[in-house]
């Protein structure tokens, strides 16, 4: 693909809002993550929560979209000026001529979990009437709220592959500015909260009851969190910019759940996001490092067959929480993060390294010139994305 300049980005998380606040965490180690329950959740486990999003108003044209997911959208828009960096795109451009691509995974279903539990309290034979599930749950939600709250009426795309979903975007994106649908693209992810995500992956027993340690040799699983995060692609970067160089997808369907074992979706992925770059220009992978056994294993397995043991690699899941659908997101703004301040931060809560795993997990953060990042963002059903983010050439 050609690259692609990153005009502008934001991200909010459990960290907090904006990216200085992401970047004086991973300077000072400050997680987001905290041992508490998700509203009446009785799950010993950590989460990661974004503050105040009980206190977010909409824009009043918007007022029917609201729920808790597009409230986390709507406080990351508002941070680093990327409203202002859109609606300067959108003069230059044209609101037809900027596309949406979004990556969710839950979306809403916190509201209709609200909802039930009203019909249920109030014994009522139907969903309360100020439920909608149009513009709350349905997946497009958030991508239409997004495109409406920008004042953009370009192709707006929702993806929702696991945890997958808001790296894709980037690929997606990529495909609509060379095809010529649109000129330049907001890419993004949002995915928040709710029963539904919790309970369900503490049934698949994927959810420690400690804070999540990637990569380390007693991990018992992931620590669930939200987060929101967008960016501005538009063609051409200056040289030296920071821009997205390439995309990777692969899709194994190996299991339901579980990653295959030998890495080899992981590593098509990887090596279609590289393209023509050579595995050297590479200073550092933001791995998928979900804290999970057989995750951390196959992506250990997938890393090492196509770099080696000597690459600096770490996972920034144990500062916000696997973050689901805003993962991919997430971790390009930490990336980005990296580029900018020539920062690789450490495995957060990594204390004894896995002796079964072989790739040079930092446990130290290192302050070092970076050139290129590889994210890594795997999914359920084998779903898996790489984005490629560097100084454009």
């Amino acid at each position: 693909m050609k690259p692609l300049a990153i005009s502008s980005y934001t991200v909010t998380s459990a960290m907090g809002r904006g990216r200085a606040a992401h970047v004086e965490g991973l300077r000072s180690e400050r997680t987001g993550l905290a041992a508490q329950n998700f509203e009446d959740a009785q799950l010993p486990c950590w989460i990661g929560a974004v503050a105040g999003l009980e206190s977010i108003t909409l824009p009043r044209p918007l007022a029917s979209f609201d729920c808790r997911n597009n409230r986390l959208a709507e406080l990351a828009l508002a941070h680093d000026g990327f409203l202002d960096a859109v609606g300067a795109a959108r003069a230059r451009l044209g609101a037809r001529r900027i596309g949406v691509f979004i990556g969710t995974s839950t979306s809403g279903v916190r509201q209709t979990e609200l909802a039930y539990r009203e019909r249920a309290t109030l014994s009522l034979d139907r969903l309360p009437d100020w439920f909608d599930y149009r513009t709350t749950q349905n997946t497009f939600s958030i991508a239409e709220y997004a495109r409406l709250r920008l004042g953009l009426e370009g192709m707006t795309v929702a993806i929702s592959a696991a945890c997958a979903s808001s790296a894709k975007v980037f690929a997606s994106a990529a495909r609509a500015i060379e095809a010529g649908f649109c000129d330049a693209a907001v890419v993004g992810g949002v995915d928040s909260l709710c029963l539904t995500t919790l309970y369900g992956f503490n049934a698949l027993q994927l959810v420690s009851p400690d804070i999540c340690r990637p990569a380390d040799a007693e991990r018992k699983g992931l620590s669930i969190g939200e987060a929101g995060g967008f960016a501005l692609l538009t063609p051409r970067p200056e040289p030296g910019s920071a821009a997205c160089l390439g995309c990777g997808e692969s899709s194994d369907a190996h299991h339901m759940s579980q990653p295959r074992p030998d890495g080899a979706g992981a590593v098509d992925a990887m090596r279609a996001a590289l393209g023509a770059h050579p595995t050297a220009r590479v200073s550092y992978i933001n791995l998928h490092g979900t804290a999970t056994p057989a995750n951390d294993a196959a992506e250990d397995t997938a890393v090492t067959a196509l770099f080696g043991t000597e690459l600096p690699c770490s996972s920034t899941k144990g500062w916000t929480g696997h973050t689901l659908g805003a993962a991919g997101i997430v971790e390009a703004a930490f990336s980005l993060l990296a580029l900018e301040q020539g920062f690789m931060p450490r495995s957060l809560n990594t204390r004894v390294p896995d002796p079964a795993l072989r790739a040079a997990v930092l446990l130290e953060s290192r302050a070092q010139r970076i050139d290129c990042v590889l994210s890594n963002s795997f999914g359920f059903g084998g779903t898996n994305c790489s984005v490629l983010l560097g100084r454009a050439p």
